[in-house]
């Protein structure tokens, strides 16, 4: 035990306790049960409740591979397999709602253009029923004027519902 004198003012010299052994005891104690409670949560915070598999993951690149193949062939039906009830896009600096996205490619084959899609070095992360890719799409546009190559960096985000992976956001930027 280490004791403390000091006098203050006038007044007599006092005793004060720094250190008790039995206090500073209860004192690791308890700091020793606080971090023990607190590990797990902590650690569990930073762990999936339920990751997704490496199914899920394939699922969400062949979501996307779908979308393409509905929008090369204006296959809306097939797009519909693949894209949420809610589903938005944000594409050449303009919003689509809906289907609004595949009315505005089918528009632009009436006009002759051929679209080329691929979905190359996806990066898929996905929890519980939420999942979301980042990939670069390489692909052309031919038109009136000849086939140019053109490369897009490309994201979505993903829902499973029944079971399926749905496109609920799309984002497409072409590389300049």
């Amino acid at each position: 035990m280490h004791q403390c004198r000091a006098a203050i003012q006038e007044y007599p010299v006092q005793e004060y306790l720094l250190f008790n052994s039995r206090k500073l005891a209860r004192i690791a104690l308890l700091a020793a049960l606080l971090v023990v409670a607190v590990l797990p949560v902590s650690a569990a915070a930073d762990t999936p409740a339920c990751a997704a598999t490496p199914a899920d993951q394939t699922q969400v690149v062949e979501a996307m591979r779908t979308m393409y193949a509905a929008a090369t062939t204006d296959d809306l039906a097939k797009f519909h397999t693949v894209a949420a009830p809610d589903f938005y896009a944000f594409d050449g600096g303009k919003r689509y709602d809906g289907d609004a996205l595949m009315n505005a490619v089918k528009q632009a084959h009436a006009t002759g253009n051929v679209y080329v899609w691929t979905v190359t070095d996806p990066h898929v992360e996905a929890t519980y029923n939420l999942a979301w890719i980042t990939y670069t799409n390489r692909g052309s546009i031919e038109d009136k004027s000849g086939t140019k190559q053109f490369t897009w960096l490309e994201s979505a985000v993903l829902q499973q519902q029944s079971g399926t992976w749905r496109i609920r956001f799309f984002h497409s930027t072409r590389v300049p």
